[in-house]
């Protein structure tokens, strides 16, 4: 009988000595700060490409690239040999993958590379292939066993060229000094795009506010909860408008019995209310909400003040819950 438990943990530990290994060349080769500076001071796009395994992998690092700041592009050989090899000028930077790097795919785009001075980065294992002295800088990848059966198909190679394509793509991201707010005007729809959302975009702020003062009656409050936008509470302000308190339709239900009217909100209020800031992102008010019970949160400035009011019906409009 076949031990699947066995075999998976082989494979993930090949596959882990494989990204060891990786790590430990990638810090003391010198051809990585090299590849690195073609790609920042590039002019250009980066072109990504490879055959068959590799160029599935070359298209996941120039999309990944792409969304996070770094102009770039699969390229496809086959298609590169018959007309789009025109949309590579000298102002853009190749990165060529094989693992053998010997694709025969790869030389028309390794010719005209060399024809029309379009620098290149080879990813490979075999620092004395065909690619990798024909690139500008060649990344090395250390010859680590494949976890295959017969040790044949791309496995552990592939792993390791995912990562180093990771490795460029986050460090073209501090380069580009990517923050959420420029990641989210990239990817606007679904839920990638929703979890970037912050609190100042959904929150009701202004007249919506539910407010009143500590010394309001407790009709006042009544009032406000009346309004025809409706959040089942008040907040309760100083006389400097800093918040001191909350009440809540459920607050009023627990002390009906004890006549409330006639009674000042600082009597009847629950202090220290949960709140949260504007720039906090949304997924993170949906947590609070979570987390405490309850429907509602109070938007406040550095001073404490309301600034604005966030429900969980709004997190739910906008997607996020």
């Amino acid at each position: 009988m076949i031990d699947y438990n066995k075999i998976a943990s082989e494979v993930l530990d090949t596959e882990t000595k494989g990204l060891v290994e990786l790590k430990a060349s990638l810090l003391k080769d010198p051809a990585f700060g090299r590849a690195v500076d073609l790609l920042l001071n590039r002019r250009g796009a980066i072109v990504v490409t490879g055959m068959g395994k590799s160029g599935h992998i070359a298209k996941k690092i120039a999309t990944t690239m792409s969304s996070t700041g770094s102009r770039a592009f699969f390229l496809h050989p086959g298609e590169a040999s018959h007309g789009d090899m025109s949309i590579v000028s000298a102002d853009e930077v190749i990165i060529a993958i094989s693992n053998s790097g010997e694709s025969k795919e790869l030389s028309d785009i390794i010719g005209y590379a060399k024809r029309f001075n379009v620098s290149m980065i080879s990813i490979t294992r075999a620092a004395d292939s065909s690619l990798a002295r024909a690139a500008d800088v060649s990344l090395v990848m250390p010859a680590v066993p494949e976890c295959c059966v017969i040790g044949k198909a791309p496995t552990t190679s592939m792993i390791q060229t995912l990562a180093l394509g990771d490795v460029l793509t986050v460090v073209l991201e501090h380069a580009n000094n990517l923050t959420p707010d420029i990641y989210k005007n990239w990817h606007p729809g679904g839920k990638l795009g929703a979890s970037l959302i912050r609190v100042s975009d959904l929150m009701h702020k202004g007249d919506e506010l539910p407010i009143v003062k500590e010394n309001d009656l407790f009709g006042a409050a009544i009032d406000v909860m009346n309004r025809p936008i409706r959040f089942g509470c008040v907040g309760v302000v100083n006389d400097t408008g800093k918040m001191v308190g909350i009440l809540t339709d459920g607050d009023i239900r627990r002390q009906v019995s004890d006549g409330l009217i006639g009674k000042q909100m600082h009597a009847i209020m629950k202090k220290n209310p949960y709140s949260i800031a504007a720039d906090m992102v949304a997924t993170e008010a949906l947590r609070i909400l979570n987390e405490k019970h309850i429907q509602t949160l109070f938007v406040l400035d550095d001073a404490a003040r309301p600034i604005g009011i966030i429900n969980f019906h709004d997190l739910l409009k906008a997607g996020i819950a």
